[in-house]
C-alpha cells in the first residue's frame, strides 16, 4: 500500500507506483469526493475517450424523454 503526506502548503503527491498503474499524466484533473471520513481522488476522463463505449448496446425498449412518465 503506497502513503503519502501532506505538505504545509496541503499538497500531496501520488506515489509513482499508481501513477503508472492509472496512467496518470500532469495537469490531469482529479475530482476529489469525501464520504464518511475517507478522501477518495478520481481521474476525470475525456468525453471523447468514451466514444464507442456503448456500441452494440440494444435500444430496444429505451423511451423518448416525450414517452417517460
Amino acid at each position: 500500500m503506497a502513503t503519502t503526506t501532506i505538505s504545509s502548503k496541503f499538497q500531496v503527491v501520488i506515489p509513482k507506483e499508481v501513477r503508472d498503474k492509472l496512467h496518470l499524466t500532469p495537469s490531469q484533473r482529479l475530482q476529489v469526493v469525501e464520504k464518511g471520513g475517507v478522501i477518495t481522488l478520481v481521474p476525470e476522463v475525456p468525453l471523447k475517450s468514451l466514444k464507442g463505449a456503448l456500441k452494440g448496446m440494444s435500444t430496444k425498449d429505451i423511451r423518448e424523454k416525450k414517452d417517460r412518465v
